[in-house]
C-alpha cells in the first residue's frame, strides 16, 4: 500500500518525464478535476509530500493526488497499451514523449500553487519523515504534535498512522516501527515518555530513508538474496506465524476510527500495563 517511502518513488520516477515539459492533452474522470485547465502549461515540479504527490505548473496550477489503498501512477510511452483498462483512470496527462496515467486514486484535485499554504490538507500535515531539511527542530516539532492533548488518549498505533502529527507513515510502516523499538501498539500516547516517542519517529524516518530507493520494503535489515530465509518485514501480515526474533506467535487486531489492522508479538512488544 503507498504510503511515504512508495510516494518518494513516483516523484522520482516521473519527475525526468514531466519536468520541463508542456503538457499537449489532459483529462480526468468526472466528477474530477477541470484537467484540461492544464493544457499548454509547462510542469515545473513533481514532489512528494507524506503520502500525497504534488505536480506544479507554470500557468499557477498544482495537481494533488492521493492513492488510498489502491491508487497508482503508471508511465507510458505515447500509443502504449496501458496495463489498466482506461475505465479505471482518474487523470491522464500527456506530454512530448510520454503519458502518466493516476488510476484508482480517491483524491485528484486541481487547485492554484498559492493556496497549498492554507490548503485544508496539506496545511495540516505534520512533518514530512522524508524531506531533506528534517532535522533535530523538525524532530521536536513531531514530538510536540504527538504530545497536543488531542492525541492523548490514542493508542500510539492510531497516533502513528495520525497524518497532522508527522506525515508519511502508513499502516506497514506503523506495525514495524512500533516493533523495532519494542513497544505495544495499544498503550496510549499519554502513558509513554519523550524518550519512547522520539525513538518513534527517529525509526519512522530511517526506515522510510532506507527503502525510498528500493523497489520492495525492507525493515528486518535482510538483503534481498537473504529474504525468503529471514524474511523482509518483522510482524506485518505475519498474524498467527511465529515472531522471527522471539519465536511467539505474532497477533494483530482491527481498531480505531480507521479500523485499521495492527500486527504485533507480544513477546518482543510486551504491554507494560499487565505486567506494572
Amino acid at each position: 500500500m503507498p504510503e511515504g517511502d512508495t510516494l518518494y518513488r513516483i516523484a522520482i520516477g516521473l519527475r525526468p518525464h514531466l519536468v520541463g515539459r508542456e503538457v499537449i492533452a489532459a483529462t480526468a474522470r468526472q466528477p474530477g478535476p477541470r484537467a484540461e485547465k492544464l493544457v499548454g502549461a509547462t510542469v515545473t515540479e513533481v514532489e512528494s509530500v507524506g503520502k500525497h504527490l504534488l505536480i506544479r505548473f507554470d500557468s499557477g496550477l498544482e495537481l494533488r493526488t492521493h492513492l488510498g489503498m489502491h491508487g497508482s501512477w503508471h508511465r507510458y510511452a505515447p500509443a502504449e497499451r496501458w496495463r489498466r483498462p482506461p475505465s479505471r483512470a482518474r487523470l491522464v496527462i500527456e506530454v512530448p514523449g510520454a503519458v502518466v496515467v493516476c488510476f484508482d486514486a480517491p483524491t485528484v484535485e486541481l487547485y492554484e500553487t498559492r493556496a497549498e499554504p492554507v490548503h485544508r490538507v496539506l496545511a495540516g500535515l505534520g512533518p514530512d519523515l522524508m524531506a531533506q531539511d528534517f532535522d533535530d527542530a523538525t524532530a521536536s516539532e513531531a514530538l510536540r504534535r504527538l504530545r497536543d492533548p488531542s492525541r492523548a488518549g490514542l493508542t500510539i498505533a492510531e497516533a502513528l498512522l495520525d497524518q497532522g502529527a508527522l506525515a508519511g507513515i502508513g499502516n506497514v510502516y506503523k506495525s514495524e516501527v512500533l516493533f523495532v523499538e519494542g513497544v505495544h501498539p495499544f498503550r496510549s500516547v499519554a502513558d509513554l515518555p519523550d524518550a519512547v516517542l522520539a525513538g518513534l519517529i527517529e525509526t519512522g524516518r530511517r526506515l522510510l530513508l532506507a527503502n525510498r530507493e528500493s523497489g520492495s520494503r525492507v525493515t528486518t535489515g535482510a538483503r534481498v538474496a537473504d529474504w525468503r530465509r529471514t524474511g523482509s518485514l518483522w510482524v506485518y501480515g505475519r498474524a498467527g506465524r511465529t515472531c522471527r526474533r522471539c519465536g511467539r506467535v505474532v497477533l494483530d487486531r482491527r481498531h480505531g476510527r480507521l479500523n485499521r489492522r495492527t500486527f504485533w508479538c507480544p513477546g518482543c512488544q510486551p504491554d507494560l500495563r499487565e505486567t506494572s
